[in-house]
């Protein structure tokens, strides 16, 4: 056996026990005289000691030889430290050394294996299994287990079962571009990796499967950022014979589970806001509802004025920046910078001071009065010493715009904080929303969903108002989960792929198996699917998914420790019948 304890586990009830431990060489100290060694393992770190009093001299220069990460195996003497640390679990003891072997030697690692380490995000990538060894990325993915382990029991307990469905599928247009691989079997043909299971989940609800759960693998060849990875994790659940209560109700449950387990947070039951409620007051479909900066729409107020930019403008909108009359003119043009930025795209920014004596001080003075002001203030919920921020323009970009300026707002003003959790149902989404380039309406979420019950006759007449059967669950600003009540029945199903421009034809090759399924008995069904790495990622207090994940993939796809995607030689192209023509 390589070991009897853990490097985490002796403490000083354990004084006197003759141990054995393994694991790797944290760092050495040398008196001369003796030689201390950190040994680490994944439970922690224990002191070694080689003293020439009670140690051979042969077992102290092998002491002194050890170097950083060699791996070793000691039997020793659990004795009482001299020099307490009472920094770490095992900071009372230490074990002197009576053997030591050598397991295996290490070259110097290309960045100290320490919490604050001196490497960059690109070397430890490359180089992950050695990162894997720090206590943040070893914590982070020890913290992922736990998360994942309380939705298997949770979902279990509920009596969900966990089933497992295909990888290799059909190519589906699901709104992002699919992963595709050739088929060697079956010449110049394809599978495509899923995007999600959502037509398995469906015919299993068809299956009579009735509580359905995985946490599985999907894939989307999509552009990155510190939320999205190619390849990701779903916590994926379908439920038959619901309704969308019953939806919230069990999902609800499931979220206000894993916060009490895993951050002793408790919640009651959670707030509701429609899509077009959460776009009018907070500029997007996801608030961020642990601070307010709510929006005031100012249009009847600041229009039909002198003021052109105003005039001509679809929306005139603000938000109120709580102290933010003491910022300086240079801190004021900072921010009209900042909105100007390509990334959020403002032609430029409206303030309002909102001064201590009671009086307001615009960049719009010679076009509207203090009465003017005043009103202004009111609208956006502006406190005395606030500034008041106005953006203005076609409505959708101007509320995008501002939504960005008021969660950078609040990360500056310390607003965001990690250990305070809000999280949010947004209810009514559209269930359609109209492509400028292609000039049809596309499916807001996917072709399955269900539209409000009493408002499939408004496709026929007025598409763009039809409210969707849909449901998003947000937590502290980030879409954590998101599903509907789908499409059951063969006809409805066969009008909406109609009205999102599928041919008979086309319907029928994409998605025939489920038309056929549905025609044999498919119960009224619903479901949701959670992204696991996104919630990790934000009860574990950060919202960089690619921390709680143990080999991910870089900003442009790539894994540089193992070097993919990487060319394939000829003899696999002839196999699979492909030739490549790049374009240059």
């Amino acid at each position: 056996m390589y070991r009897s304890h853990t490097c985490g586990e002796l403490r000083e009830s354990d004084i006197d026990k003759e141990v054995t431990l393994a694991g790797w060489v944290q760092k050495t100290r040398d008196k001369g005289f003796v030689v201390w060694v950190d040994l680490r393992d994944r439970y922690g770190i224990t002191q070694l000691i080689f003293d020439e009093e009670r140690t051979s001299q042969e077992l102290l220069e092998q002491g002194r030889n050890l170097g950083r990460e060699f791996v070793i195996q000691v039997n020793g003497k659990v004795i009482e430290r001299t020099s307490k640390n009472a920094n770490i679990p095992t900071g009372g003891i230490e074990v002197l050394v009576k053997e030591l072997h050598l397991l295996n030697s290490s070259k110097t690692p290309p960045f100290t294996i320490e919490d604050q380490t001196d490497g960059g995000e690109d070397l430890r990538m490359k180089y992950r299994y050695l990162d894997i060894r720090r206590n943040p990325v070893k914590e982070n993915l020890i913290f992922r287990s736990r998360v994942a382990m309380e939705v298997r029991n949770y979902l279990s307990n509920e009596g969900f079962i966990e089933v497992e469905t295909p990888y290799l599928i059909k190519s589906t247009p699901e709104g992002a571009r699919d992963f595709v691989v050739p088929s060697r079997m079956n010449k110049g043909q394809f599978y495509a990796l899923p995007q999600s299971p959502q037509t398995f989940k469906q015919l299993l609800m068809v299956g009579g499967m009735d509580k359905y759960f995985q946490l599985v693998k999907c894939f989307r060849d999509e552009d990155l950022r510190a939320d999205r990875q190619p390849e990701f994790t779903q916590i994926d659940c379908e439920m038959a014979f619901v309704e969308q209560e019953d939806i919230l109700d069990a999902f609800e449950g499931l979220t206000r589970h894993l916060l009490k387990e895993i951050k002793g947070v408790e919640t009651t039951k959670f707030p509701r806001m429609t899509y077009d409620e959460a776009m009018v007051k907070y500029g997007n479909d996801k608030p961020d509802i642990r601070f307010g900066m709510e929006f005031g729409e100012l249009n009847a107020l600041a229009q039909h004025k002198d003021f052109s930019v105003f005039n001509t403008a679809e929306l005139v909108v603000g938000i109120a920046i709580p102290g933010g009359a003491s910022y300086t003119r240079k801190e004021i043009d900072a921010l009209v910078d900042w909105v100007r930025r390509p990334q959020v795209g403002a032609k430029g920014m409206v303030y309002v001071k909102c001064n201590e004596d009671g009086t307001f001080k615009s960049s719009v003075d010679k076009f509207y009065n203090e009465e003017d002001l005043a009103n202004w203030a009111k609208a956006t919920g502006a406190k005395t010493g606030d500034l008041i921020c106005v953006l203005s323009g076609d409505a959708n970009k101007t509320r995008g715009q501002l939504s960005a300026l008021r969660m950078e707002m609040a990360e500056r003003l310390g607003l965001r904080k990690k250990e305070e959790f809000a999280p949010l149902w947004v209810v009514d989404f559209p269930l359609l929303e109209f492509d400028e380039e292609t000039g049809r309406y596309h499916a807001m979420h996917h072709p399955f969903t269900s539209p409000k019950p009493g408002q499939m006759e408004l496709l026929d007449t007025d598409p763009g108002k039809v409210k969707a059967n849909a449901y998003d669950l947000v937590l502290n600003g980030n879409e954590i989960g998101g599903g509907s009540i789908r499409i059951h029945d063969k006809d409805m199903q066969s009008t909406m792929f109609k009205h999102l421009g599928f041919t008979p034809e086309q319907a029928r090759a994409q998605f025939g198996f489920l038309m056929d399924a549905f025609q044999y008995g498919a119960p009224p069904h619903g479901g949701i699917a959670f992204g696991l790495d996104r919630l990790v990622a934000i009860l574990g207090g950060q919202e960089t998914i690619r921390d709680f994940i143990a080999f991910p993939k870089n900003n442009s796809g790539r894994d540089v420790m193992i070097d993919a995607p990487a060319p394939i030689d000829d003899e696999q192209l002839d196999e699979l019948h492909l030739k490549l023509k790049l374009k240059t």
